[in-house]
């Protein structure tokens, strides 16, 4: 399909998003960008949140994995089950009762300021991380397939992407993405469920028998046994629970969302029902990785990994479906993206800046602040998209978990720290602690196998992460109780 058809789509789309964020903006204030005015519909944050926690590297990245590691990522997604419950149960009732716009003053009032101030500086590390590698990830694709072939170089592809969603969310902030991520959500699960069909068709197979091929091409394993592998299921399950807790539960832009709704009973049936719905959707993910294995090795085509699904869609399916796959894929581009950029405003202008504390700042002055640091953030995605590009890591969604088990082991091991003691720490040194943490876990994953012989640390890393911070803090605390507001 011509790429200036598939642009001009792009474009289109784009103008649905504006049309939507104008909409929903109007009279908006710091209120409404930071934390929705506290009125969102829990089910419209439930479904929305879905397209952010699968974003575009799921999207690319998840199924192409499936020809060298079968279904093995979904035992990650039942452990992240089970992190959900503990999200529910154990951490919103908290951010509710203490009225937490930033979930990181959780940590001012438990540990002190300087905890709080670590606290959030992992969180834009991680997030700005995370987001731009999986951003990267979708538009190396849509510069691939289409804006390369208009004579647009990589850097401009970026810019104009990242200039799209600073547009739609300049203003409106979470009260616009609650509706924006409804919408991507859909179309990037229609993409999803059409693409699944058209490619069964292909192959002539009906579902039932499809997977019947797959297991026995050895594609569908889900529960790997090797105690000394990475995808041993017992570190697979282990490592998807915290990753949900430190991830969701611990990430400002997902929590940000989700303390938007009114009451902390309907955001825990927005946690659960995000938590079964995420089962059904990454295992037809997962199904659909197994299709395009089996369709490759039918015509011979050697794409793999991140490479093979655009590869399938734009060199043997029609246009309709190349259209559709594109409009899917910049669904699951944006949420991604736009969350991010908009949780990191937040939390910068909330939690390392301080405007909701300083009194001087008016309305005016803080939408000031608000909106610089908004396009900071946006450069700052720009160099780091670049710098990936000039990486090129051939499978991102490894990538990005492996940097989350280095930058989300702080947050983890403070949060769990004020939760289940009752000690106190010496707040000026915990920035350090919090640091001595993923620099041990570095160099132990630099040396593992001298150190551990031919056992691998895989995603467990966030695990002993969190674990060695939580460690140190106690040797560095005192007995005493914990102020009498964070009680349960």
């Amino acid at each position: 399909m011509s790429p200036v058809i598939l642009f001009t789509i792009v474009l289109l789309y784009f103008g649905l998003l504006l049309g939507v964020a104008w909409h929903t903006s109007r009279q908006g204030n710091n209120a409404g960008f930071f934390i929705g005015n506290r009125n969102s519909h829990w089910m419209l944050v439930a479904f929305g949140m879905i397209g952010t926690s699968l974003s575009g590297v799921t999207f690319i990245s998840v199924p192409g994995a499936v020809g060298r590691d079968g279904f093995y990522y979904f035992q990650i997604i039942l452990g992240q089950f089970f992190g959900y419950l503990v999200i529910a149960y154990v951490l919103l009732p908290l951010y509710y009762r203490l009225q937490l716009v930033s979930i990181y003053h959780y940590l001012d009032v438990r540990l002190g300021r300087r905890s709080y101030q670590a606290g959030a500086s992992f969180f834009i590390l991680s997030r700005t991380l995370g987001a731009t590698a999986r951003l990267y990830l979708v538009v190396r694709i849509l510069q691939d397939v289409i804006l390369s072939d208009l004579g647009l170089p990589f850097w401009f592809t970026t810019l104009l992407i990242l200039l799209m969603i600073v547009l739609y969310t300049y203003r409106g902030g979470v009260k616009t993405l609650i509706w924006t991520d409804t919408l991507q959500t859909s179309c990037m699960l229609g993409g999803l469920v059409i693409c699944v069909a058209y490619i069964l068709g292909q192959l002539d197979l009906g579902p039932l028998v499809a997977l019947d091929q797959l297991q026995s091409n050895g594609l569908a394993r889900v529960f790997n046994t090797d105690l000394d592998s990475r995808f041993f299921f017992g570190k697979q399950i282990l490592a998807g629970l915290f990753i949900a807790i430190a991830m969701t539960g611990m990430d400002q832009e997902m929590m940000q969302k989700t303390i938007s709704v009114t009451t902390v009973r309907d955001a825990q049936k927005n946690i659960l029902l995000l938590s079964v719905t995420m089962l059904g959707v990454v295992l037809l993910f997962l199904y659909l990785g197994g299709l395009l294995s089996l369709f490759a090795s039918t015509v011979g085509l050697a794409a793999t990994g991140d490479k093979l699904f655009p590869a399938v869609v734009f060199t043997y399916l029609p246009p309709m479906v190349q259209i559709l796959f594109v409009i899917a894929l910049i669904s699951a581009l944006f949420p991604s993206a736009d969350g991010a950029i908009t949780a990191l405003t937040s939390s910068f202008c909330i939690d390392i800046l301080g405007i909701s504390r300083n009194a001087a700042l008016d309305e005016a002055g803080k939408t000031r602040i608000r909106h610089q640091v908004h396009l900071g953030f946006a450069l700052l995605f720009l160099v780091l998209i670049m710098g990936f590009k000039w990486a090129d890591n051939p499978s991102m969604i490894g990538l990005i978990l492996k940097l989350a088990g280095f930058t989300y082991g702080p947050l983890l091991g403070l949060f769990s720290f004020g939760i289940l003691t009752q000690r106190q720490v010496r707040d000026r040194w915990v920035p350090w602690l919090a640091l001595a943490g993923p620099l041990i876990c570095w160099g132990l994953d630099q040396y593992q196998s001298a150190l551990l012989g031919s056992y691998q640390i895989g995603l467990e890393m966030l695990l002993l992460n969190g674990a060695l911070v939580f460690a140190l803090l106690w040797v560095f605390s005192k007995p005493g109780p914990k102020p009498p507001d964070t009680l349960a």
